[in-house]
């Protein structure tokens, strides 16, 4: 997973919270059309951003591979420190 993806991921997540807030659905259904939205404003961010560069925001790294990445950062830090 690469930065743009994550931050992609929090967008649609504080989309949807922010729109969950202002809608206040009151059942399954009326949740799940949220959702949507909030996932479809992030994906269309994503569409904008390909077609603007040229290249694709996703990637075939995991979540897993992007938590590696941070922690090898912060050890770097560390042994930097000493």
């Amino acid at each position: 997973m690469s930065t743009l993806e994550l931050v992609l991921n929090m967008l649609a997540e504080a989309t949807t919270t922010e729109l969950s807030k202002t809608t206040e659905p009151k059942n399954f259904d009326e949740n799940r059309g949220v959702a949507i939205k909030g996932g479809s404003i992030a994906g269309n961010a994503r569409k904008e951003i390909e077609n603007t560069t040229g290249k694709p925001v996703l990637t075939e790294k995991s979540a897993v591979d992007f938590t590696r990445v941070i922690a090898d950062i912060i050890i770097d830090r560390e042994d930097n420190k000493k």
